[in-house]
């Protein structure tokens, strides 16, 4: 399936969460698969902290496929047979969508830390243009990581739009723990010699911090299990040490590829502002109870957890589905077992599509 991401760009204001404004927002999405002609077949995927539109096959040249490929296309979790497919770059990221490295239309030169802070919120209604845009007054979502607070976050915003929510591998808060990761990470470009506040799109980028950033997120995106599963304590190229601060483990060296990787495709400021709406996110808070955020939906929920998974534990997955059945409405719940930690929403392809086909078995149309 060869895609390309495409544009749409807005001719009105959006005002965030903060009060402030942003003009000339565009959008990078893709779709597949085909809108029917009652347009009830729409499923809008939700990209996790680092993702993009490009969800599901190849641009012309790539080598590799979207982020989520496993699960979308003929016959896949999200079938392109039956399905219209929607997949947008967030507000704040790096890959189309208005953020940080954008154009600021009133001077002429990026962003960077001028741009103003973002909620999850805020990411939603910038989504809510797009399927405006296409006419949809229906549809699903479904999003792991990340992309559960927003699905979490349409179903509470867009009651009467949204009447499948799936949820993966994800919460209605962030632990304090893994805010103090994320604070981790940004400090780390913060303190990167070249971060020049913020103003770097024309000279030597922060690429150590944001390296350093990503290696802390892939810690917590694997589980001890996973680790020692791939790396266990393998030196990298011979059986004893080099008495020296150079890479030894195996495990040093692919958080230092997986780094140099990130900082070839991803922007430093978008990293900050995305965990940053990612730490304000708390239901409970915004509602006085998760109970009561959940109060007016009408969705019926999927939410699935990993066992290994201790970034977003399933203990907070069962939170999301006590506070729903308090309220009496629809959800499944399924725990699956894995050793593939936080990841395993992206990896264990072939048990989340059985769940997911099931669940979307009645909602909405076909291609007709």
């Amino acid at each position: 399936m060869i895609t390309e991401t495409k544009i749409l760009k807005l001719n009105e204001k959006i005002v965030l969460q903060s009060g402030a404004e942003l003009e000339n927002v565009q959008i990078a999405y893709e779709t597949y698969g085909k809108l029917n002609k009652n347009k009830d077949n729409a499923i809008l995927l939700l990209h996790a902290l680092t993702g993009d539109a490009h969800a599901a096959g190849y641009h012309k040249g790539d080598k590799k496929p979207g982020w989520w490929d496993d699960m979308v296309g003929k016959g896949k979790a999200f079938d392109t047979d039956k399905y219209f497919i929607i997949c947008s770059n967030m507000l704040g990221g790096c890959s189309g969508t208005t953020g940080p490295n954008s154009i600021n239309p009133k001077t002429g030169v990026e962003y960077g830390l001028s741009f103003p802070i973002f909620t999850i919120e805020d990411v939603v209604k910038v989504q809510k243009k797009l399927i405006d845009y296409f006419g949809i007054k229906k549809l699903c979502t479904a999003g792991g990581s990340m992309g559960g607070m927003q699905a979490l976050e349409w179903a509470i915003s867009y009651p009467e739009m949204v009447n499948r929510a799936i949820v993966i591998a994800s919460t209605s808060r962030l632990s304090a723990q893994s805010i103090a990761f994320n604070a981790v990470g940004r400090n780390a470009i913060l303190s990167d010699a070249n971060f020049n506040n913020g103003n770097y799109y024309h000279a030597q980028k922060p690429e150590k911090g944001l390296a350093i950033a990503r290696m802390i997120g892939h810690i917590t995106y694997l589980c001890e299990e996973a680790m020692h599963e791939k790396f266990a304590r393998r030196f990298q190229d011979n059986d004893s040490p080099h008495f020296t601060f150079d890479i030894d483990f195996e495990v040093e060296s692919y958080l230092a590829h997986q780094g140099q990787a990130f900082v070839d495709r991803f922007d430093a400021n978008s990293y900050l502002y995305i965990t940053k709406a990612v730490d304000y996110f708390d239901l409970a808070k915004k509602f006085g109870s998760l109970e009561n955020a959940f109060k007016n939906v009408l969705a019926k929920f999927l939410v699935i957890s990993f066992t290994s998974d201790w970034l977003f534990p399933s203990e907070q997955s069962k939170e999301l589905c006590r506070a729903l059945m308090k309220n009496k409405k629809d959800v499944s719940y399924c725990e699956i077992q894995s050793p593939c930690g936080h990841d395993a929403f992206l990896l264990e392809f072939e048990t989340q599509t059985k769940i997911i086909k099931s669940f979307l078995n009645d909602c909405g149309g076909n291609n007709g």
